[in-house]
């Protein structure tokens, strides 16, 4: 009987073979359960409409076509909805990401003035809030209604990204900063030319969540830009696309089938879009992702 060896030469009992095959199998089978959902979305934009509406789509395309993706593109609103959010995700992020930064690491200085209190006032919000009300009448008093800064200047401080960072932070040995200090550097300095080099996967971790929920914001979107059609995040635009076809589908008529039939395929097509780029970014900041997020959960 072939004997099974591991790397280390070690060989498998059979109860380990067992082991292995089933848990394989366990998570192969979960692996196709999350992609499936995605391939499906896919071949559902490729196929012919009448096929999709028909439900005769399943696991292949049928009459595979390109028109659902040359009509985005031909679309004003949604070219000018995924500009937005782009711009929306970069900015929001790059800010989020230096705010973080900074603010962890400087709660981590017992020089800065009233650093408990900052920190625990900081801490203290991700637990309370006012509500949903409270918020729209406070960005709506600060003039951040129909504003493209009210996908910015909310999300800066985020204070479990700064927990994040300051905990990684606290790891970093303190003999890196007090020899810089003797060289005469100050804080801004340190904090530039060794905190940050020094921080990439902890800071690619809170990049990864903050470009995430910015992408697939749409509650923003939805409640602050209604009389501004031209800032509506792409998400927005597809929630919209959503409403537009239950309501079709609701209607009887023959010409409201036929609008819905289309509603339908632009829905699945913007889906599609709005999907891509983050899985096309994800994989790159996978090797940072992991490493940050443990060092920077270990201490409280």
């Amino acid at each position: 009987m072939a004997k099974f060896k591991s790397k280390e030469g070690f060989a498998y009992k059979p109860g380990d073979i067992i082991f292995y095959i089933f848990d394989y199998l366990i998570f192969g089978i979960f692996t196709l359960s999350c992609f499936f959902p995605f391939y499906y979305l896919f071949i559902t934009t490729i196929s012919s409409n009448d096929a999709v509406n028909k439900g005769l789509v399943r696991f292949y395309p049928i009459g595979i076509q390109f028109q659902n993706y040359i009509d985005i593109v031909n679309r004003s609103e949604v070219l000018t909805a995924f500009l937005v959010t782009i711009a929306r995700t970069i900015l929001a992020t790059a800010l989020m990401v230096f705010a973080s930064a900074l603010v962890g690491y400087l709660v981590t200085k017992k020089e800065m003035w009233h650093r408990t209190f900052i920190y625990r006032f900081i801490f203290i919000t991700m637990y309370f809030n006012a509500g949903l009300i409270p918020w729209y009448m406070n960005m709506s008093m600060l003039g951040l209604t129909n504003n493209f800064l009210a996908y910015i200047i909310p999300g800066i401080v985020a204070p479990y990204n700064i927990i994040l960072v300051k905990t990684y932070v606290e790891s970093i040995p303190a003999e890196l900063e007090e020899s810089a200090q003797m060289d005469g550097a100050g804080f801004m300095t340190v904090f530039l030319r060794i905190i940050w080099p020094l921080s990439k996967p902890i800071l690619a971790t809170i990049a990864i969540f903050g470009a995430v929920g910015n992408w697939n914001s749409f509650t923003d979107s939805l409640m602050l830009m209604q009389q501004s059609q031209n800032l509506r995040t792409l998400q927005h635009l597809l929630y919209n696309y959503l409403t537009m076809s239950t309501s079709l589908n609701e209607n009887s008529s023959s010409a409201a089938f036929e609008a819905a039939r289309s509603v339908v395929a632009m829905k699945n097509t913007v889906s599609m879009v709005s999907i891509i780029p983050i899985l096309m970014v994800y994989p790159f900041m996978m090797k940072y992702f992991e490493k940050g997020i443990m060092l920077g959960a270990v201490k409280g």
